[in-house]
């Protein structure tokens, strides 16, 4: 027994990682930082633009540059436990939204199971911070007849038209005002923004992406302000020039705040951005945005450095966008 009881304990040592792996999501602990004991939940699930990858890197940079604790949930294959946006309906760990500080989310269509869906119903009336990415306009696709139908893109009701994208963030899915895949993204400050603490170290072109401009309808509802308009260029590199004509008259809002309040809840701050790709991540200005997004949501803009800093973790080499376009067999855990 006493030689048998070192490998009895080896043994049970192994045993930790193995459990850990089988979980469903992304786990990443904050170190030291302005985070410090504040949990950010972040949402992915879309088939074109890779949010699984770029949510993954941001809750790296949240976690090990700022402190905060990350858990990144992912759109999961249950046959094999594999990472695949492709399946509409289910992001399991959505009940760790109820020990949330922050959801960020960059989901597209998703039509969830009432059982997943009650735990982001329940978010939401709490009033809790939002920091929404590209495709969340039109984050979920419910049915009609469904619990949960009054948070779809499309919901007619007028008491709730729209749903989630249009009721909190303050837009639903409505165009490519850019033209995708060849019409790139250059932010510019909007005008009476440059204060806002969200821009703090970021100043005009500093926000680049490849994705392109999406349409918004103006003016945005009431309690919003519009941070960063979008330069629809005529290539997808940061140094190709705009594109002229109707385009930019006006030009559309590419990253704005709103206050959003359900049901006669608290009032909840959500910031969005209609960029979010994985490829816009290697713009420094475009995570600077988010960065800074997160500490203001959660109430410390007031800690929001004067350049954040937001150094790629890793390695990070982003897919190009496009539908299908995942890596085929990964599991959260291989992304640690």
């Amino acid at each position: 027994m006493r030689r048998l009881l070192p490998l009895l304990a080896l043994s049970l040592a192994c045993v930790a990682p193995v459990a850990a792996a089988a979980d469903p999501w992304l786990e990443v602990r904050g170190g030291d930082g302005p985070g410090k004991g504040k949990r950010i939940v972040l949402v992915s699930g879309d088939e074109e633009y890779r949010s699984e990858e770029a949510l993954s890197q941001l809750a790296k940079i949240l976690a090990t540059r700022h402190g905060f604790d990350c858990t990144v949930l992912y759109a999961i294959d249950p046959a094999d436990g594999t990472i695949d946006p492709n399946k509409n309906d289910n992001i399991p760990g959505l009940e760790k939204l109820a020990d949330a500080d922050v959801m960020v989310i960059a989901t597209r269509f998703r039509n969830l199971p009432d059982d997943q869906m009650r735990h982001i119903d329940a978010y939401l009336k709490a009033g809790k911070p939002v920091v929404a990415m590209r495709t969340a306009t039109h984050a979920f696709n419910i049915p009609e007849g469904r619990a949960y139908r009054r948070w779809s893109w499309d919901n007619p009701a007028s008491e709730f038209t729209q749903g989630f994208g249009r009721q909190v963030l303050g837009e639903t899915w409505i165009s490519h005002h850019g033209k995708q895949g060849t019409e790139g993204t250059r932010g510019i400050v909007a005008p009476g923004a440059a204060g806002h603490p969200i821009l703090r170290g970021i100043a005009d072109g500093d926000v680049f992406g490849p994705t392109d401009v999406y349409g918004v309808r103006l003016p945005l509802p009431g309690a919003s302000q519009t941070l960063l308009l979008g330069q629809v260029l005529s290539g997808l590199t940061p140094d190709t020039p705009p594109v002229t004509g109707a385009k930019h008259d006006p030009p559309m809002p590419i990253a704005w705040t709103k206050s959003y309040r359900i049901a006669g809840g608290p009032s909840g701050r959500a910031f969005t951005t209609t960029m979010g790709a994985s490829q816009d991540m290697l713009s420094e200005g475009f995570r600077r945005l988010l960065v800074n997004a997160a500490y203001w949501a959660i109430g410390l803009e007031d800690r929001i450095p004067a350049r954040a800093d937001v150094a790629i973790v890793g390695t990070f080499e982003p897919s190009p966008f496009r539908n299908d376009g995942f890596r085929k067999g990964i599991k959260p855990a291989d992304l640690k």
